[in-house]
Protein backbone atom coordinates (compact mmCIF):
# COMPACT_ATOMS: atom_id res chain seq x y z
CA UNK A 1 0.00 0.00 0.00
CA UNK A 2 1.39 3.50 -1.20
CA UNK A 3 1.84 6.31 1.45
CA UNK A 4 -1.01 8.33 0.21
CA UNK A 5 -3.20 5.43 0.47
CA UNK A 6 -2.41 4.16 3.66
CA UNK A 7 -2.72 7.92 5.02
CA UNK A 8 -6.49 8.44 3.45
CA UNK A 9 -7.07 5.03 5.18
CA UNK A 10 -5.65 5.56 8.41
CA UNK A 11 -7.78 9.50 8.07
CA UNK A 12 -11.01 7.45 7.50
CA UNK A 13 -10.41 4.97 10.29
CA UNK A 14 -9.59 7.68 12.67
CA UNK A 15 -12.17 9.98 12.14
CA UNK A 16 -15.03 8.56 9.66
CA UNK A 17 -17.25 8.77 12.68
CA UNK A 18 -16.69 12.21 13.74
CA UNK A 19 -16.64 13.64 10.08
CA UNK A 20 -20.22 11.86 9.11
CA UNK A 21 -21.65 13.41 12.45
CA UNK A 22 -20.39 16.84 11.49
CA UNK A 23 -21.90 16.75 7.90
CA UNK A 24 -24.69 14.72 8.58
CA UNK A 25 -25.86 17.61 11.61
CA UNK A 26 -26.03 20.20 9.17
CA UNK A 27 -27.09 18.92 6.72
CA UNK A 28 -29.48 16.85 8.00
CA UNK A 29 -29.55 13.66 5.97
CA UNK A 30 -27.13 10.79 7.34
CA UNK A 31 -27.12 9.29 4.01
CA UNK A 32 -25.66 12.24 1.94
CA UNK A 33 -23.05 12.87 4.66
CA UNK A 34 -21.97 9.17 4.01
CA UNK A 35 -21.91 9.02 -0.14
CA UNK A 36 -20.02 12.35 0.01
CA UNK A 37 -17.22 11.10 2.76
CA UNK A 38 -17.03 8.21 0.37
CA UNK A 39 -16.95 10.35 -2.87
CA UNK A 40 -14.00 12.30 -0.62
CA UNK A 41 -12.06 9.13 0.37
CA UNK A 42 -12.36 8.34 -3.36
CA UNK A 43 -11.01 11.71 -4.11
CA UNK A 44 -8.24 11.22 -1.84
CA UNK A 45 -6.95 8.18 -3.43
CA UNK A 46 -6.73 9.88 -6.51
CA UNK A 47 -5.33 13.26 -5.52
CA UNK A 48 -2.90 12.32 -3.18
CA UNK A 49 -0.19 10.09 -4.87
CA UNK A 50 0.28 13.19 -7.30
CA UNK A 51 0.01 16.34 -4.90
CA UNK A 52 1.37 14.73 -1.61
CA UNK A 53 -0.52 14.02 1.74
CA UNK A 54 -1.95 16.97 3.24
CA UNK A 55 -0.66 18.35 6.53
CA UNK A 56 -4.49 17.76 8.31
CA UNK A 57 -6.33 14.59 6.26
CA UNK A 58 -9.11 14.90 8.03
CA UNK A 59 -9.37 19.22 7.30
CA UNK A 60 -9.46 18.11 3.72
CA UNK A 61 -11.67 15.42 3.71
CA UNK A 62 -14.37 17.92 5.02
CA UNK A 63 -13.56 20.47 2.98
CA UNK A 64 -13.36 17.97 -0.07
CA UNK A 65 -16.90 16.24 1.08
CA UNK A 66 -18.78 19.55 1.65
CA UNK A 67 -17.60 20.58 -1.87
CA UNK A 68 -19.73 17.34 -2.90
CA UNK A 69 -22.70 17.96 -0.90
CA UNK A 70 -22.99 21.83 -1.98
CA UNK A 71 -22.49 20.32 -5.60
CA UNK A 72 -25.18 18.21 -5.28
CA UNK A 73 -27.49 20.74 -4.14
CA UNK A 74 -26.93 22.73 -6.30
CA UNK A 75 -27.29 19.67 -9.30
CA UNK A 76 -30.94 18.82 -7.38
CA UNK A 77 -31.98 22.63 -8.58
CA UNK A 78 -31.77 24.21 -4.80
CA UNK A 79 -33.81 27.67 -4.65
CA UNK A 80 -31.17 30.53 -4.96
CA UNK A 81 -32.31 32.13 -1.53
CA UNK A 82 -30.27 28.83 0.17
CA UNK A 83 -27.06 29.95 -2.38
CA UNK A 84 -25.48 32.18 0.41
CA UNK A 85 -26.15 29.48 3.42
CA UNK A 86 -24.67 26.47 0.79
CA UNK A 87 -21.57 29.21 0.35
CA UNK A 88 -21.13 29.90 3.67
CA UNK A 89 -20.88 26.27 5.01
CA UNK A 90 -18.44 25.78 2.45
CA UNK A 91 -16.31 28.26 3.95
CA UNK A 92 -16.69 27.05 7.39
CA UNK A 93 -13.09 27.15 9.06
CA UNK A 94 -11.88 23.27 9.13
CA UNK A 95 -8.61 23.09 10.39
CA UNK A 96 -9.93 21.90 13.88
CA UNK A 97 -11.94 19.05 12.91
CA UNK A 98 -11.96 17.41 16.54
CA UNK A 99 -13.68 20.91 17.54
CA UNK A 100 -16.18 21.06 14.53
CA UNK A 101 -17.23 17.31 14.74
CA UNK A 102 -18.06 17.45 18.78
CA UNK A 103 -18.84 14.07 20.05
CA UNK A 104 -22.36 16.09 21.55
CA UNK A 105 -23.17 15.56 17.29
CA UNK A 106 -21.94 12.05 17.52
CA UNK A 107 -24.50 11.57 20.48
CA UNK A 108 -27.25 12.82 18.55
CA UNK A 109 -26.16 10.86 15.42
CA UNK A 110 -26.64 7.45 17.52
CA UNK A 111 -29.96 8.77 18.84
CA UNK A 112 -31.14 9.41 14.96
CA UNK A 113 -30.11 5.80 14.16
CA UNK A 114 -32.14 4.73 16.62
CA UNK A 115 -35.29 5.91 14.95
CA UNK A 116 -38.05 3.35 15.14
CA UNK A 117 -38.17 3.46 11.28
CA UNK A 118 -35.18 1.56 10.97
CA UNK A 119 -35.37 -2.01 11.40
CA UNK A 120 -34.88 -2.98 15.36
CA UNK A 121 -32.17 -5.55 14.50
CA UNK A 122 -29.98 -3.12 12.13
CA UNK A 123 -29.99 0.31 14.60
CA UNK A 124 -26.87 -1.07 16.92
CA UNK A 125 -24.44 -1.70 13.78
CA UNK A 126 -25.52 1.07 12.05
CA UNK A 127 -24.66 3.15 14.66
CA UNK A 128 -21.36 1.25 15.05
CA UNK A 129 -20.16 1.49 11.67
CA UNK A 130 -21.67 5.01 10.87
CA UNK A 131 -20.92 7.03 13.85
CA UNK A 132 -18.21 5.06 15.59
CA UNK A 133 -16.61 3.75 12.73
CA UNK A 134 -15.94 0.07 12.80
CA UNK A 135 -16.02 -1.80 9.69
CA UNK A 136 -18.21 -4.59 8.99
CA UNK A 137 -16.27 -7.36 9.81
CA UNK A 138 -15.32 -6.42 13.13
CA UNK A 139 -19.59 -5.26 14.17
CA UNK A 140 -20.17 -8.84 12.81
CA UNK A 141 -17.57 -10.34 15.34
CA UNK A 142 -19.45 -8.31 18.15
CA UNK A 143 -22.65 -9.38 16.95
CA UNK A 144 -21.00 -13.34 16.35
CA UNK A 145 -22.48 -13.61 12.22
CA UNK A 146 -20.85 -13.35 9.35
CA UNK A 147 -19.14 -10.96 8.22
CA UNK A 148 -20.61 -11.13 4.80
CA UNK A 149 -24.33 -11.26 6.45
CA UNK A 150 -23.13 -7.97 8.60
CA UNK A 151 -22.13 -6.38 5.10
CA UNK A 152 -25.53 -6.67 3.68
CA UNK A 153 -28.02 -6.01 6.79
CA UNK A 154 -25.92 -2.53 6.65
CA UNK A 155 -26.64 -1.51 2.85
CA UNK A 156 -30.16 -2.85 3.27
CA UNK A 157 -30.37 -0.11 6.55
CA UNK A 158 -28.73 2.20 4.54
CA UNK A 159 -31.26 1.54 1.43
CA UNK A 160 -34.37 1.56 3.48
CA UNK A 161 -32.84 5.09 5.03
CA UNK A 162 -32.58 6.58 2.03
CA UNK A 163 -36.07 4.85 0.33
CA UNK A 164 -37.92 5.98 3.28
CA UNK A 165 -36.53 9.81 3.73
CA UNK A 166 -35.42 9.07 7.07
CA UNK A 167 -32.95 12.85 8.01
CA UNK A 168 -31.16 13.75 10.47
CA UNK A 169 -33.69 14.89 13.19
CA UNK A 170 -32.42 14.44 16.78
CA UNK A 171 -35.56 13.46 18.86
CA UNK A 172 -36.91 15.28 21.73
CA UNK A 173 -35.99 14.85 25.06
CA UNK A 174 -38.91 12.53 25.87
CA UNK A 175 -38.56 10.72 22.96
CA UNK A 176 -34.68 9.92 24.01
CA UNK A 177 -35.84 7.52 26.47
CA UNK A 178 -37.23 5.06 24.09
CA UNK A 179 -34.12 4.92 21.88
CA UNK A 180 -32.16 4.88 24.48
CA UNK A 181 -31.10 0.45 24.30
CA UNK A 182 -29.78 0.38 21.11
CA UNK A 183 -27.72 3.47 22.10
CA UNK A 184 -26.07 1.72 25.10
CA UNK A 185 -25.47 -1.21 23.54
CA UNK A 186 -23.69 0.58 20.56
CA UNK A 187 -21.54 2.04 22.79
CA UNK A 188 -21.37 -1.56 25.16
CA UNK A 189 -19.83 -2.69 21.65
CA UNK A 190 -17.89 -0.06 21.06
CA UNK A 191 -15.95 -0.21 24.27
CA UNK A 192 -15.43 -4.06 24.04
CA UNK A 193 -13.91 -3.64 20.78
CA UNK A 194 -11.18 -1.09 22.09
CA UNK A 195 -10.65 -3.47 25.20
CA UNK A 196 -9.41 -5.52 22.81
CA UNK A 197 -6.53 -3.78 21.53
CA UNK A 198 -4.86 -3.58 24.61
CA UNK A 199 -1.58 -2.61 23.14
CA UNK A 200 -3.42 0.26 20.61
CA UNK A 201 -1.51 -1.36 17.48
CA UNK A 202 -5.00 -1.66 15.88
CA UNK A 203 -5.73 1.81 14.00
CA UNK A 204 -9.17 1.16 13.34
CA UNK A 205 -9.76 0.83 17.16
CA UNK A 206 -7.42 3.20 18.58
CA UNK A 207 -8.55 5.31 21.23
CA UNK A 208 -12.08 3.80 20.68
CA UNK A 209 -12.37 2.66 24.31
CA UNK A 210 -11.92 6.24 25.40
CA UNK A 211 -14.26 7.75 23.03
CA UNK A 212 -17.08 5.19 24.60
CA UNK A 213 -16.41 6.16 28.57
CA UNK A 214 -16.99 9.80 26.71
CA UNK A 215 -20.01 8.93 24.78
CA UNK A 216 -21.77 7.26 27.98
CA UNK A 217 -20.49 10.33 30.44
CA UNK A 218 -22.46 12.19 28.22
CA UNK A 219 -25.41 9.89 27.73
CA UNK A 220 -25.78 10.04 31.84
CA UNK A 221 -25.21 14.15 31.47
CA UNK A 222 -28.27 14.48 29.09
CA UNK A 223 -30.15 11.49 30.78
CA UNK A 224 -29.85 11.52 34.08
CA UNK A 225 -32.43 9.16 35.76
CA UNK A 226 -31.90 6.53 33.48
CA UNK A 227 -30.22 3.54 35.67
CA UNK A 228 -28.85 1.75 32.85
CA UNK A 229 -27.22 4.47 31.46
CA UNK A 230 -25.74 5.07 34.69
CA UNK A 231 -24.93 1.24 34.97
CA UNK A 232 -23.38 1.36 31.44
CA UNK A 233 -21.26 3.87 32.75
CA UNK A 234 -19.95 1.96 35.65
CA UNK A 235 -19.43 -0.99 34.10
CA UNK A 236 -17.01 0.79 31.63
CA UNK A 237 -14.86 2.40 34.01
CA UNK A 238 -14.85 -0.45 36.27
CA UNK A 239 -13.23 -2.16 33.59
CA UNK A 240 -10.88 0.54 32.41
CA UNK A 241 -9.28 0.66 36.03
CA UNK A 242 -7.73 -2.71 35.39
CA UNK A 243 -6.73 -1.89 31.91
CA UNK A 244 -2.95 -0.75 33.14
CA UNK A 245 -2.83 -4.49 35.08
CA UNK A 246 -3.67 -6.55 31.79
CA UNK A 247 -0.24 -6.89 30.96
CA UNK A 248 3.01 -6.91 32.72
CA UNK A 249 6.19 -4.95 32.20
CA UNK A 250 7.16 -7.25 29.29
CA UNK A 251 4.11 -6.70 27.34
CA UNK A 252 2.57 -10.25 27.82
CA UNK A 253 -1.01 -10.82 28.98
CA UNK A 254 -2.22 -11.14 32.41
CA UNK A 255 -5.45 -13.03 33.01
CA UNK A 256 -7.99 -11.01 35.61
CA UNK A 257 -6.92 -13.27 38.65
CA UNK A 258 -3.80 -13.04 38.41
CA UNK A 259 -3.34 -9.22 37.94
CA UNK A 260 -1.65 -6.96 40.59
CA UNK A 261 -4.08 -5.13 42.41
CA UNK A 262 -1.91 -2.21 42.85
CA UNK A 263 -1.86 -1.56 39.40
CA UNK A 264 -5.54 -1.22 39.55
CA UNK A 265 -6.77 2.51 38.82
CA UNK A 266 -8.02 3.49 42.33
CA UNK A 267 -10.10 7.02 41.47
CA UNK A 268 -11.55 4.99 37.97
CA UNK A 269 -12.45 2.38 40.73
CA UNK A 270 -14.09 4.52 43.16
CA UNK A 271 -15.90 6.72 40.45
CA UNK A 272 -17.49 3.70 39.38
CA UNK A 273 -18.77 2.71 42.47
CA UNK A 274 -20.21 5.60 43.07
CA UNK A 275 -21.99 5.93 39.39
CA UNK A 276 -23.18 2.32 40.54
CA UNK A 277 -24.98 3.63 43.84
CA UNK A 278 -26.70 6.41 41.84
CA UNK A 279 -28.32 3.48 39.42
CA UNK A 280 -28.84 1.40 42.46
CA UNK A 281 -31.50 4.35 44.05
CA UNK A 282 -33.47 3.69 41.33
CA UNK A 283 -34.38 0.07 41.97
CA UNK A 284 -34.33 -0.71 38.68
CA UNK A 285 -31.58 -3.02 37.93
CA UNK A 286 -31.17 -4.54 34.60
CA UNK A 287 -28.31 -5.98 32.34
CA UNK A 288 -25.53 -3.24 32.45
CA UNK A 289 -25.97 -2.84 36.06
CA UNK A 290 -25.74 -6.64 36.70
CA UNK A 291 -22.49 -6.39 34.75
CA UNK A 292 -21.12 -3.48 36.36
CA UNK A 293 -22.32 -5.05 39.95
CA UNK A 294 -20.31 -8.08 38.69
CA UNK A 295 -17.32 -5.63 38.04
CA UNK A 296 -17.75 -4.12 41.50
CA UNK A 297 -17.11 -7.82 43.07
CA UNK A 298 -14.07 -8.35 41.49
CA UNK A 299 -12.37 -4.94 42.29
CA UNK A 300 -13.26 -5.70 45.67
CA UNK A 301 -10.47 -8.00 45.71
CA UNK A 302 -8.53 -4.75 45.84
CA UNK A 303 -9.94 -4.31 49.66
CA UNK A 304 -10.24 -7.79 50.71
CA UNK A 305 -7.20 -9.28 48.63
CA UNK A 306 -9.96 -12.10 48.26
CA UNK A 307 -12.89 -12.85 45.57
CA UNK A 308 -16.34 -13.62 46.47
CA UNK A 309 -16.91 -16.21 43.36
CA UNK A 310 -20.58 -17.41 45.05
CA UNK A 311 -21.45 -13.82 44.76
CA UNK A 312 -20.94 -13.50 41.45
CA UNK A 313 -22.29 -16.55 40.58
CA UNK A 314 -24.87 -15.23 42.06
CA UNK A 315 -25.10 -12.36 39.96
CA UNK A 316 -24.42 -13.87 36.84
CA UNK A 317 -27.27 -16.34 37.32
CA UNK A 318 -29.90 -12.65 37.47
CA UNK A 319 -27.66 -11.61 34.11
CA UNK A 320 -29.00 -14.63 32.62
CA UNK A 321 -32.40 -13.81 33.21
CA UNK A 322 -32.34 -10.17 31.22
CA UNK A 323 -29.34 -11.03 28.96
CA UNK A 324 -28.60 -14.85 28.05
CA UNK A 325 -25.78 -13.94 25.85
CA UNK A 326 -22.64 -16.55 24.90
CA UNK A 327 -20.86 -14.56 26.33
CA UNK A 328 -22.77 -14.36 29.43
CA UNK A 329 -23.37 -18.04 29.82
CA UNK A 330 -19.34 -18.48 29.58
CA UNK A 331 -18.68 -16.06 31.97
CA UNK A 332 -21.12 -17.77 34.31
CA UNK A 333 -19.68 -21.10 33.67
CA UNK A 334 -16.17 -19.73 34.50
CA UNK A 335 -17.84 -18.39 37.93
CA UNK A 336 -19.34 -21.50 38.28
CA UNK A 337 -16.09 -23.11 37.79
CA UNK A 338 -14.56 -20.97 40.70
CA UNK A 339 -17.35 -21.33 43.38
CA UNK A 340 -18.03 -24.92 42.74
CA UNK A 341 -15.34 -26.58 41.03
CA UNK A 342 -14.21 -27.48 37.29
CA UNK A 343 -16.90 -30.06 36.95
CA UNK A 344 -20.01 -28.08 37.49
CA UNK A 345 -18.54 -25.12 34.90
CA UNK A 346 -17.79 -27.78 32.75
CA UNK A 347 -21.29 -29.25 33.29
CA UNK A 348 -22.94 -25.57 32.47
CA UNK A 349 -20.45 -25.45 29.52
CA UNK A 350 -21.79 -28.91 28.00
CA UNK A 351 -25.30 -27.66 28.48
CA UNK A 352 -24.34 -24.59 25.61
CA UNK A 353 -25.64 -25.28 22.04
CA UNK A 354 -23.07 -26.59 19.35
CA UNK A 355 -23.19 -24.03 17.01
CA UNK A 356 -23.24 -20.63 19.19
CA UNK A 357 -19.76 -21.52 20.79
CA UNK A 358 -18.05 -22.75 17.60
CA UNK A 359 -16.03 -20.03 16.70
CA UNK A 360 -16.49 -17.89 20.22
CA UNK A 361 -12.61 -18.03 21.75
CA UNK A 362 -13.48 -17.55 25.04
CA UNK A 363 -15.69 -20.87 25.14
CA UNK A 364 -13.19 -22.97 23.77
CA UNK A 365 -10.00 -20.80 25.78
CA UNK A 366 -12.22 -21.84 29.37
CA UNK A 367 -13.08 -25.47 28.14
CA UNK A 368 -9.21 -26.08 27.76
CA UNK A 369 -8.79 -24.37 31.10
CA UNK A 370 -11.04 -26.27 33.08
CA UNK A 371 -10.28 -29.50 31.22
CA UNK A 372 -6.48 -29.35 32.55
CA UNK A 373 -7.42 -28.69 35.80
CA UNK A 374 -9.47 -31.97 35.83
CA UNK A 375 -6.24 -33.71 34.08
CA UNK A 376 -7.99 -34.50 30.65
CA UNK A 377 -4.75 -34.42 28.62
CA UNK A 378 -5.31 -34.88 25.36
CA UNK A 379 -9.20 -32.74 25.80
CA UNK A 380 -7.44 -29.81 27.14
CA UNK A 381 -4.90 -30.03 23.96
CA UNK A 382 -7.46 -29.87 21.56
CA UNK A 383 -9.52 -27.20 23.12
CA UNK A 384 -6.50 -24.91 23.53
CA UNK A 385 -5.79 -25.38 19.99
CA UNK A 386 -9.37 -24.56 19.20
CA UNK A 387 -8.45 -21.00 21.01
CA UNK A 388 -5.22 -20.51 19.87
CA UNK A 389 -6.33 -20.33 16.38
CA UNK A 390 -9.21 -18.07 16.98
CA UNK A 391 -7.60 -15.48 18.82
CA UNK A 392 -6.25 -12.48 17.13
CA UNK A 393 -4.60 -10.87 20.29
CA UNK A 394 -0.67 -11.62 20.44
CA UNK A 395 -0.20 -11.43 23.96
CA UNK A 396 -2.84 -13.83 24.10
CA UNK A 397 -2.12 -16.22 21.87
CA UNK A 398 1.29 -16.58 23.40
CA UNK A 399 -0.38 -17.09 26.64
CA UNK A 400 -2.59 -19.65 25.81
CA UNK A 401 0.41 -21.71 23.89
CA UNK A 402 2.49 -21.40 27.09
CA UNK A 403 -0.63 -22.80 29.03
CA UNK A 404 -0.85 -25.73 26.50
CA UNK A 405 3.23 -26.74 26.32
CA UNK A 406 2.74 -26.65 30.10
CA UNK A 407 0.14 -29.46 30.20
CA UNK A 408 1.42 -33.17 31.56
Amino acid sequence: MSEAAAAAELAARASYGRLVAHLAARWRDVARAEDALGDALVAALETWPRAGVPDKPEAWLLTAARRRLVDGARHAHVAVAAEADLALMLREQTDDVGQTASSDERLALLFVCAHPDIDEAARTPLMLQTVLGLDAARIASAFLVAPATMGQRLVRVKAKIREAGIRFEVPEHREMAARLPPVLDAIYAAYGSGWEDVAGADPRRRGLAEEAIWLGRLVTRLLPDEPEALGLLALMLHCEARRPARRDDGGAYVPLSEQDVARWSRSLIDEAESVLATAARFAAPGRFQLEAAIQSAHAQRARTGATDWEAIALLYKGLLRCAPTVGARVAAAAARAEARGAEAGLRTLDGMPPDAVRTYQPYWALRAQLLTTLGRANHARDAFDRAIGLTEEAAVREFLMTRSADIR
